[in-house]
């Protein structure tokens, strides 16, 4: 009998440890802003919410731009522009319209003249993403010089939803400016990493792929 309880005690222990666990797991979820299932447009904006309470405000957004390589005048700028256009878009409904952005509705700030690389959910659509290379990089293989990126703008213009115009134009000319290289190319791996967020990380640690800061001068 004693060598039963010996066996059968720490299997409960287990069990109990096993079940306590995937509980504090489920509750841990439940209590993240992001949830369980992020979007791409989710994680595009995560890198920003210092807090991870789910909402952005204009002195964090601020701090993501100066840390990605911003003047903080210029930042400061540029977060107040971005959450006065974006923040009344992302208002959870039943909540009073403001300039804070909340990443739980920050698929309400997709909008049209863009890419189309995200969808109304804010998922990342491959094909779309593709599509920006196959019909606009033409200097440089899976990159983009500025002109490009002015042509898939005009190109992409919605004529019927001209105010969206101004902020394709503006985010674009921000992601360009951070991101292209020294001979003012906007590599392919480094616009998939600002879709998803991944980039951010790196630009404020100064850890690009030297391959994508620049080509041989040779």
């Amino acid at each position: 009998m004693a060598g039963r309880w010996a066996v059968l005690l720490p299997s409960s222990a287990l069990l109990l440890w096993i079940v306590c666990s995937c509980n504090w797991a489920l509750l841990s979820v439940a209590a993240s802003p992001y949830g369980a299932n992020m979007t791409d447009l989710m994680r595009h904006v995560e890198f920003f919410d210092e807090d991870r309470d789910g909402i952005l405000t204009i002195p964090e957004s601020t701090k993501g731009f100066i840390a990605i390589g911003m003047d903080p005048a210029f930042a400061l700028t540029m977060a107040t522009a971005t959450h006065a256009a974006f923040g009344p878009l992302t208002t959870p409904p039943g909540k009073l319209p403001s300039v804070n952005i909340h990443v739980s509705h920050i698929n309400g700030a997709v909008h049209p003249s863009d890419s189309g690389a995200y969808d109304k959910k804010g998922n990342f659509v491959p094909k779309k993403f593709e599509r920006i290379f196959q019909k606009f990089s033409h200097s440089e293989e899976d990159a983009l010089s500025w002109l490009e990126v002015e042509a898939m703008l005009i190109a992409n213009r919605d004529l019927l939803r001209p105010l969206s115009w101004p902020a394709a134009e503006t985010e674009w000319q921000l992601i360009h400016m951070l991101g292209k290289d020294r001979h003012g190319y906007l590599h392919k791996d480094t616009l998939r990493g600002v879709y998803d967020g991944t980039v951010f990380p790196k630009m404020r640690d100064h850890t690009i792929d030297p391959h994508l800061t620049g080509h041989s001068d040779a």
